[in-house]
């Protein structure tokens, strides 16, 4: 059950990863979003924005519904397996860019983290808020 969960995580996120992607080597034009060739107003983008932020919104509890049913043993593993998968992808990545780049990457990531951890204090905030209510 445990692969087939991973397997369901992993697939689920390459068609996101893959449309980020630029083309047949067509490095010379990149595309922040896979909507730029759609010529959308300002008000489609911001529509467009809040719809994929609610797709992966419900993605995440649907999928988080499916892990709360995994003994404890079976998460742990699973997040053990995921953060090392992501560890190396990471570092892949990172040995990829030349060494100003790197640097400005660790930037990003640090921000990344940092927010994270910030949205993961909110979450337990609010869930400890929840609980008292």
């Amino acid at each position: 059950m445990r692969k087939t969960v991973i397997a369901l995580l992993f697939a689920s996120t390459l068609p996101a990863v893959a449309m980020a992607m630029p083309e047949d080597g067509q490095h010379h034009r990149r595309e922040h979003t896979p909507f730029e060739q759609l010529d959308l107003t300002k008000e489609q983008q911001s529509q467009m924005r809040k719809l994929m932020g609610e797709q992966m919104q419900t993605h995440r509890e649907i999928t988080q519904r499916y892990l709360d049913k995994l003994p404890k043993a079976e998460r742990k593993a699973m997040q053990d397996e995921l953060a090392s998968s992501q560890a190396k992808t990471h570092k892949q990545m990172r040995d990829l860019l030349k060494p100003e780049q790197q640097k400005q990457f660790d930037e990003m990531h640090k921000k990344m983290e940092a927010k994270r951890a910030e949205r993961a204090e909110f979450k337990q905030w609010k869930a400890e808020r929840d609980q008292k209510s």
